[in-house]
């Protein structure tokens, strides 16, 4: 005896096949997003092509210094690479501002987020970041942060077992920077910054900002630190 589906169930789960399906680009699209939302973190001039900031961010507090101007615009130098900006990385040395990171606003509503970037503290316009620059990038702060903790040791070296990144490396990343990592002529040889952990783990999850550098944020982070671990023994000259 032949078993047949009722035409009404058969309707319903096509409908709900066609829901999964569209869920899922649904998913993907805004995991995209969140990794270009990462890269404005890193540099949102450079991702966007916005013009260059020519003064220091009114919130930055060390005016004039080394990392001004410019540099002081960037998320990343205030909140750190590792997000916890005064409790981080960045709790001394150079980049050490004194302001706090963004893990407490993850999981926020990122409407809020956009409200907290216009406002006169943080002070970014139209001009800076696009209605969709300030969309990605909240979305990046509230939904798409890691616990560098897990990934990077206190003294931000890549957690990661190197044997394998090496293979994972080899494999994706290479056919860009060379296996030595010094490809790419008009940047520096990675082996040369590979020691900053934090900012490796952002830059392999999210690219690089501007370029078209694979963003393998959909894989396992621990691949990430895998590949930022064996980058440690690339030439770093």
């Amino acid at each position: 005896m032949t078993h047949r589906t009722h035409p009404l169930l058969a309707a319903a789960l096509a409908t709900l096949a066609l829901l999964g399906t569209a869920t899922a680009a649904l998913a993907a699209e805004t995991d995209s997003a969140i990794a270009r939302g990462g890269r404005l973190y890193d540099k949102f001039y450079g991702e966007n092509q916005a013009a260059k900031p020519d003064a220091d961010h009114p919130a930055y507090p060390v005016k004039g210094g080394k990392y001004g101007k410019d540099t002081s615009w960037r998320c990343k130098e205030c909140h750190g690479w590792d997000y916890r900006g005064k409790d981080g990385a960045y709790a001394k040395g150079g980049h050490a501002t004194g302001i706090v990171g963004v893990q407490g606003a993850a999981g926020r509503d990122p409407a809020a987020i956009v409200a907290l970037l216009k406002d006169s503290r943080h002070g970014y316009t139209d001009r800076q970041l696009s209605a969709k620059d300030m969309n990605d990038l909240a979305l990046f702060i509230s939904k798409g942060q890691i616990d560098m903790t897990r990934y990077v040791d206190a003294s931000n070296k890549a957690k990661g077992n190197a044997a394998k990144g090496e293979g994972y490396y080899n494999t994706i990343c290479a056919g860009c920077h060379g296996v030595d990592g010094k490809k790419v002529k008009d940047g520096p040889p990675l082996g040369s910054v590979a020691d900053n952990g934090a900012e490796m783990m952002h830059k392999i999850l999210n690219g690089q900002p501007g370029e078209g550098m694979p963003a393998l944020r959909l894989l396992d982070a621990q691949i990430a630190a895998d590949i930022a671990s064996h980058m440690t023994s690339l030439p770093k000259q």
